[in-house]
């Protein structure tokens, strides 16, 4: 079989640019407590896609563009951020409609 990833990585989401829809694609060398969550660029949480217990391996969340209310959120670019017990990644994407 494959191998366990040796540490936490955040990939790039793809596609990006996106509309309506992305993936963000991210491995784990152990299970951990994992929270993907989407921020504006002036640091506002726009929504958490993910939170809670994750298997080590690799995983995709989806993120559909939407707030946490569900609203879609405008054109623009967002940062995207993985949290584990030991880790903080974050990267950014562009969302154009």
């Amino acid at each position: 079989g494959d191998a366990l990833p040796q540490d936490v990585t955040l990939r790039q989401n793809f596609p990006n640019p996106f509309n309506p829809m992305t993936n963000i694609a991210f491995t784990l060398p152990r299970t951990e407590h994992v929270k993907v969550a989407i921020f504006d660029v002036k640091g506002r949480h726009v929504r958490t896609v993910h939170d809670g217990a994750v298997a080590a391996g690799e995983h995709t969340v989806v993120w559909n563009g939407t707030d946490s209310s569900g609203n879609a959120v405008p054109s623009g670019t967002y940062v995207y951020r993985l949290t584990t017990d030991e880790r903080v990644l974050n990267r950014s994407m562009v969302l154009v409609k």
